[in-house]
């Protein structure tokens, strides 16, 4: 026979017996279908966190005080080290090569009062150029200015939740607010941003950074982080030595800080990402294994009910290999046909998903669709091997005489 007649054989055979059919692939369409819609989720979510970096800003260099250092699996950071300062943020300024922007940072939590009105907020004291280099834009009113931080204005400007809460729909513009029981004036209010690497901006407050220390540090020159902006890409490593070497040399020579880019925790991100889409692919994979071993069964008993129909084929002149590559051919039909509507059904549930979660970007890619349809027809090919060799070794006397 060619093969178009081998293929047509093997799907009269799978048509006569439907839904043993139907649940013989079964296993096949559940290994194909989570095979890609895990690691589409995998993508996603890797997606997903590289929108929300990118959203944070470009050619970003994070300093912050300690010496992270990694014993066994968990990092942790020297016990004894000196506190990031502000004038040590403005010598990066004037000095560090490659260096676009510089942002120091005071964080600590609030509480915001405007009459009976209460809101529990993330408080952040920052200068002018944290707006350009976090991507934080006002939608209305001004930002922070040099001239508040010189003269320890306490302004205040406000994310679009908070508006909201404390304001309705009332200009809050001008209004007077107390933060932690001290008094500033609402000079700004926020673009709407949402939710970023799980912190909700449109949730915060952003106070002149003399303010931020005060309200948290008692005054003290003490800082939370240096955001660092390089001019390009190609610079982030030169502005990171440079940073270092001013900061070496401001806290006695000791490496007593953490100097992370972005580039690098991304770099790290897409590795935990990579290793997880392969499990989760694994994961999956173990369908197609059941839904192979469930293919075997079922060759298994239709070589032993095809006794005869084999017997007779060999009477006719059929060879050992001819009845053997008729099974293989029906094995790997019905794992190719599984994996088929396996494909459709992953695709569905992607877009199932993205309708739900517009927000999360999950896309059937093309290399776990042919991974997913390779391995059910190698599924098909393994487990329809050994039922082909055991119809093709029976004996055509006895198989005639088989009932």
């Amino acid at each position: 026979m060619n093969p178009f007649e081998y293929f047509t054989v093997a799907l009269d055979s799978i048509f006569q017996n439907k839904v043993r059919a139907f649940l013989t692939m079964l296993g096949v369409i559940i290994g194909v279908m989570s095979v890609i819609l895990l690691v589409s989720l995998g993508e996603g979510a890797q997606a997903y966190v590289e929108k929300e970096f990118a959203g944070l800003g470009s050619n970003l260099i994070l300093v912050t005080p300690g010496k992270q250092e990694t014993t066994g699996m968990v990092p942790i950071v020297a016990g004894s080290f000196k506190k990031l300062r502000y004038a040590e943020a403005r010598e990066i300024e004037r000095k560090a090569a490659g260096v676009k922007e510089v942002s120091p940072v005071v964080m600590g939590a609030g509480n915001v009062r405007i009459g009976e009105r209460r809101r529990d907020v993330l408080v952040l004291g920052v200068t002018p150029a944290f707006e350009p280099v976090r991507n934080l834009h006002v939608r209305i009113g001004r930002f922070i200015e040099q001239e508040d931080i010189d003269r320890n204005t306490r302004v205040v400007v406000i994310g679009q939740k908070v508006r909201e809460e404390l304001f309705g729909d009332r200009n809050p513009l001008s209004e007077k607010v107390f933060i932690n029981m001290r008094k500033h004036m609402v000079v700004g209010i926020m673009e709407s941003k949402g939710m970023t690497l799980g912190v909700d901006v449109d949730n915060i407050c952003l106070i002149p950074i003399t303010s931020g220390q005060q309200m948290f540090h008692g005054g003290e020159d003490e800082l939370f982080q240096i955001i660092a902006q390089a001019t390009s890409p190609d610079d982030i490593d030169v502005a990171k030595e440079s940073i270092h070497q001013i900061l070496f040399a401001a806290h006695d020579f000791t490496d007593d800080f953490t100097i992370v880019d972005q580039t690098s925790m991304l770099s790290t991100l897409d590795s935990i990402f990579a290793a997880l889409r392969v499990m989760l692919a694994g994961i999956a994979s173990i369908s197609l294994l059941v839904g192979g071993i469930g293919i075997m069964n079922i060759m298994l008993v239709s070589v032993r009910e095809r006794t005869r129909e084999v017997g007779v084929r060999k009477a006719v002149g059929a060879t050992k290999s001819d009845i053997a590559l008729q099974f293989v051919i029906e094995s790997i039909t019905l794992s190719c046909l599984g994996g088929a509507i396996g494909i459709s059904l992953g695709f569905l549930g992607t877009f199932g998903l993205r309708t739900f979660y517009p927000s999360f970007p999950v896309y059937a890619s093309t290399w776990s669709i042919v991974m997913a349809f390779l391995f059910s027809m190698s599924v098909g090919v393994f487990f329809g091997v050994y039922p082909a060799l055991k119809a093709a070794s029976v004996d055509p006397v006895e198989a005639l005489r088989y009932e």
